[in-house]
């Protein structure tokens, strides 16, 4: 019996052990190199096409519905952020177990890209201990907006010194195609636009924003800034399944999206010609000779969804170019580009922050984004009374053109400056807007997190918002 019993148990443990052979399959990889890492973190990174910030930002309109971007009565966003620093993580980790230190680098800005990206939709967000739980740490700390920022600018300034110094080749670049010249110009004029993300922090002695601004701005061989288009951050789309531009071939953006009415007309009153790479013609201007402003028209933002479906009907309303939905490749997806930094340095020269005058960089960063549209004369534009700055301080008309230049591209960027400037400003008089008539000033925190991280969630939202977690609650960055 005892020898039966003994053959049964080599038998069990041999079944184990074949079991557990089956489950390390040779043919998944278990390492990859941190270049193909570096491609799919950039290809997530880069690509910044949003019809919801089109929507909330009054460039675009819906009418198949009450969209709770056009109205301003979102709710919650979610965490999708973490999984992105998770693959940087990882690239950092077969960086190091590559012994090739640009990768390691090069995470420094896209960890700060995708915190900022997670802290200005929430407010306070884990930092600290983020992404942790493969080291057992899966309820993380919140922390400070202020803590955050104070370390996004000093890894910025870090992995911009320290590419400088770096002479190893980087592969797997489909940005820049390795040029580490060009990302420094990037991870510097991207490190402006935090600096005056933090405009009502500047007077934080913590943070130092506009030493440090003055900082960059004044030293261009060891902080040099983009210089023109061809340094813009941009992922070029190819005609490759997978590959194409994200709008490409959507249905909905044919037939139930439409030029923003506040936004046509002040193109219309500039008689601003990227009207004509936005926007097709009305339906009933449709013979209308090119170039004929009176040709174009547009939805209101804040009217009922009635209203706007019944102009739509009318044929009173363009939608946008068709480019957007039948050219696979369409135009490149910013990250950041040239006529945002020159728009962000006037917008620095009007605060006092640096000494040249603002409208050397507003006129800059016009002439930019109507080249980057294929626009290159632009003087006649340029001298136009209602297109100078009012005074050396108007902020307004700098975030205006701001506005118009950002189209569909560079993700929420123009909603959050309009958050923080008012600037411009955005109609909630229609008569169908919601959440009471105001534009919300942040989204809720994911529901899970009320489930997987409640202690620490509560802690964080008890210190920022004393009405609670709702999207009308003012975050740090803007109070």
């Amino acid at each position: 019996m005892k020898k039966y019993i003994l053959i049964l148990s080599l038998l069990i443990l041999a079944s184990c052990s074949q079991v557990e052979d089956l489950q390390d399959d040779p043919n998944r990889a278990t390492q990859v190199s941190p270049d193909l890492l570096l491609t799919n973190v950039e290809t997530s990174a880069f690509n910044t096409v949003s019809l919801n910030a089109a929507l909330a930002s009054r460039q675009l309109t819906y009418t198949d519905g009450t969209d709770p971007y056009q109205y301003y009565n979102w709710q919650r966003a979610g965490f999708g952020n973490y999984d992105n620093l998770k693959q940087v993580q990882k690239m950092v980790e077969e960086s190091k177990r590559s012994d090739i230190e640009v990768y390691q680098i090069l995470a420094k800005f896209f960890n700060a890209y995708y915190t900022v990206e997670l802290t200005r939709v929430f407010g306070d967000v884990p930092f600290s201990e983020a992404v942790q739980a493969e080291d057992g740490l899966y309820m993380p700390v919140y922390d400070s907006q202020e803590s955050i920022y104070k370390a996004v600018l000093d890894s910025l300034k870090s992995a911009s010194l320290e590419l400088a110094q770096n002479d190893e080749a980087l592969r797997g670049d489909i940005i820049y195609g390795g040029d580490k010249l060009k990302w420094r110009k990037l991870i510097n004029s991207y490190n402006l636009r935090v600096l005056m993300s933090l405009s009502k922090k500047a007077s934080t002695t913590n943070l130092q924003v506009v030493t440090q601004f003055n900082e960059i701005v004044n030293n261009p061989e060891q902080y040099p800034l983009f210089e023109s288009n061809a340094d813009n951050a941009a992922l070029m789309y190819v005609d490759i399944q997978d590959n194409r531009y994200p709008l490409f071939n959507s249905n909905s953006l044919q037939t139930a999206y439409y030029m923003e009415e506040s936004f046509v007309a002040r193109l219309q009153n500039f008689e601003d010609p990227r009207l004509f790479t936005f926007a097709d013609k009305k339906p009933n201007a449709l013979t209308a000779a090119d170039g004929d402003f009176t040709a174009y028209g547009g939805l209101y933002g804040s009217a009922p969804l009635s209203d706007n479906g019944a102009k739509a009907v009318s044929g009173e309303a363009s939608r946008i170019n068709p480019r957007y939905y039948n050219t696979p490749t369409n135009e490149p997806s910013l990250l950041m580009g040239y006529a945002e930094l020159q728009f962000t340095l006037a917008e620095a020269a009007a605060r006092g922050w640096i000494t040249t005058p603002a409208d050397t960089y507003y006129k800059l960063g016009i002439e930019g984004s109507m080249n980057w549209y294929g626009i290159i004369d632009t003087a006649e534009y340029l001298a136009q009374p209602n297109i100078q700055l009012q005074s050396n301080n108007d902020v307004a008309s700098i975030l205006t053109q701001k506005h118009i230049a950002l189209f569909l591209n560079t993700g929420w960027q123009i909603f959050y400056d309009q958050r923080r400037t008012g600037f411009p400003e955005f109609n909630v008089d229609g008569g169908g807007i919601l959440n009471n008539g105001l534009i919300p000033k942040r989204f809720m925190y994911p529901q899970n997190e009320t489930v997987n991280n409640p202690t620490n969630l509560n802690d964080a939202i008890n210190r920022q918002f004393p009405s609670g977690d709702n999207i009308n609650g003012v975050m740090w960055l803007i109070e």
